[in-house]
């Protein structure tokens, strides 16, 4: 495998490179990279992108927006020489990584909309998305407070809360169990996704659905701030969101709780019932139409 190539994988893999939407551009550099240093035969490249595919498609299961990231560039690979398909990987890579970035911002532009001046919002995990509208907000001059949660067991909340903080945004960070108590204080949460089934359940970071129905419980709005490229074209043909297990060790040592088991999930599934909106960069949808977006919006293939 190429150094560079795995070098991204890897760091997919082990979480160094976090985030659905980091996640995506990350795979789409990993086939540019190799598309950049490649010397061979038409027939060698063509093998070489399918073992790229097949090797970044395995580093994290859940997240479709790695999925659709390599179909967006693989899937549109034309051409008749390797020079030809090279530049093709190459500008494929390079437009949806543009795309993408572009897509965050539109998200901000109309989540911040949203958010009503005096707001207190809580967020959870580290999504750039959700983030995006959240900062968009303040920087409109509206009047908001942010309580987020740790976001155990990587912590990628204090993430959240440093970049927050950095903007000068009144943060407060908060145990990830702690949801229910302060949720009297919230006004709107907004999250953001790892994947959007068909039917509008959204996949995202472990204790989303919890919050979220505590949300519902409370009557409290709650958005989810996701790119259109986070939609599964899978589902639609009855594909399930495999929700993917990491090892115990990112919990406790398991040498030290002799007879113990560990179950440790990264994602857990949010019922459109309990969300009120999806913000994604062309407007503002029910969950209930997820399938329209899959179907009208997403340009490029699903593989079987």
């Amino acid at each position: 495998m190429h150094p560079g190539v795995k070098e991204i994988g890897e760091g997919i893999r082990e979480m160094r490179i976090r985030g659905a939407g980091r996640i995506a551009r990350a795979a789409a550099e990993a086939l540019k990279i190799y598309a950049e240093d490649f010397s061979g035969s038409r027939d060698e490249f063509i093998q070489g992108v399918e073992k790229v595919k097949e090797y970044l498609l395995d580093t994290r299961p859940t997240a479709v927006s790695l999925r659709n990231a390599v179909y967006y560039v693989v899937n549109r690979m034309k051409g008749e020489s390797v020079d030809e398909l090279r530049e093709s990987v190459i500008r494929n890579a390079e437009e949806f990584i543009t795309l993408s970035k572009e897509a965050v911002k539109k998200i901000g532009k109309f989540g911040a909309q949203r958010i009503r001046d005096g707001s207190t919002i809580l967020t959870h995990c580290n999504s750039s998305a959700a983030l995006e509208v959240i900062i968009q907000a303040h920087r409109s001059g509206k009047e908001i407070k942010v309580f987020n949660t740790e976001t155990r067991p990587w912590l990628q909340g204090h993430i959240t809360s440093r970049r927050l903080a950095e903007e000068g945004i009144d943060v407060t960070m908060i145990v990830d169990s702690a949801v229910r108590y302060f949720m009297r204080d919230i006004d709107v949460v907004v999250v953001g996704a790892d994947t959007i089934a068909s039917n509008g359940a959204v996949i995202n970071k472990i204790g989303t659905s919890q919050i979220a129905l505590v949300a519902h419980e409370a009557r409290v709005p709650f958005m989810v701030a996701a790119e259109t490229y986070k939609f599964s074209p899978e589902t639609v043909i009855g594909k399930l969101v495999e929700i993917e297990e990491r090892p115990a060790e990112e919990i406790a040592d398991p040498k030290e709780f002799p007879g113990v088991k560990f179950r440790n999930p990264v994602f857990d599934a949010t019922p459109p019932e309990y969300i009120d909106a999806i913000i994604t960069e062309v407007g503002i949808i029910s969950p209930y139409i997820a399938y329209q977006i899959i179907k009208e919006v997403m340009q490029f293939g699903v593989e079987s």
